[in-house]
Order: C-alpha cells, then structure tokens, then sequence
C-alpha cells in the first residue's frame, strides 16, 4: 500500500515542454500558489504528469531563479560544501538560493568532479587533497550540527551474569524467589 501513482501512464505527454505549455503552468501558478500539483494537469488541461509540472516550476520557471554559468566563487563554495555535506543537493543549494538542486548536481557531475579528479592526478605529491578544502580558502564555515554538539551517549552496564542480554535491553537485576 503505497501513494497511489500520480497520473495514469497513457495519454500523458513527454518529452520537452513548449511555450504554450510553460505559459499555461507559470500563469496557473501564479494565480492559485505552488502547491496541490496533482491537481494541476486536470485544472489547466496539460496533458502532462503532476510530477512533471512540479520539476518543471521548480527547476525552470519558478522567478529568481539563476541560470547560466556559474562564477568561481559558486564553484569554490560547491567544492567546499560537498566536501562537507556529501551528494546532499538540497542542503547545498541552500546556501545557494538562485540555484536549484538539480542544477549544482548536475553542473557538479559534469564539470566539477572531472575538474578535481584531473587536478588530483596531476598533483599526486601534495599532501592535501584538491576535494577537501581547507578553510584559508576564504568560504563560509557552516556552523556545527546538533550531534557534533552533543555528548557521547553513555553506555549500558555490562551484565553480570555469564548471558549476554539481548539486544536493545540492559541488564536488571536478579530475580529472587519467594
């Protein structure tokens, strides 16, 4: 038991949207919010799939949105926050908010990633490594996360008899018989 699927597979255009189409969505958009997309190829008769027209405000059409090549400092920064965070887009395009998720992935992918891997095999004797900057680099440092804040957690007793508990449980007392 599932969500159920968002549209029903046959009748469903593909394929790259048109002109006409975006208008329909940007002015659907506008007039009614972002939201509900499952309801927005019914209202505005696109024939095309409530997910598609999501990903679609999202990554293309949605105002202040920056496209087109990106400056070395939204490099330095990519470089540096995955780094940091890993493949976690969105947490990255946070910090950028004229870029979406899917642009610094995929800008990521295509560029970055070979730009690095080609800078670390041609410089094999440095010590530091062309993914992990350092923070001489000039970029922000994101602030420490709850759990780097947090305490060790203290662990259970050891049990005193020859039987290791179970898992999850630690160790009570003996019984004693009546």
């Amino acid at each position: 038991m599932g969500r159920p699927p968002c549209c029903d597979k046959e009748g469903v255009k593909k394929g790259p949207w048109t002109p006409e189409e975006d208008l329909v969505l940007v002015s659907y958009v506008q007039e009614h919010g972002p939201g509900n997309w499952r309801a927005v190829p019914t209202r505005t008769g696109l024939m095309r799939c409530s997910k598609s027209c999501r990903l679609r405000w999202t990554n293309y059409l949605r105002p202040g949105i920056k496209r087109g090549n990106f400056t070395d400092q939204e490099e330095k920064l990519i470089v540096h926050l995955q780094a940091l965070l890993g493949n976690r887009w969105a947490a990255i395009a946070s910090y950028l908010p004229e870029r979406t998720d899917n642009d610094i992935k995929n800008y990521w992918n295509t560029h970055l990633k070979r730009k690095l891997q080609a800078g670390a095999r041609s410089t094999t004797s440095s010590r530091s490594s062309p993914t992990r900057p350092t923070a001489s680099m000039g970029l922000p440092q994101p602030a420490p996360t709850a759990a780097a804040r947090r305490p060790p957690a203290r662990r259970p007793r050891r049990c005193p008899s020859a039987r290791p508990p179970r898992l999850g449980r630690t160790c009570s007392p003996p019984r004693t018989s009546r």
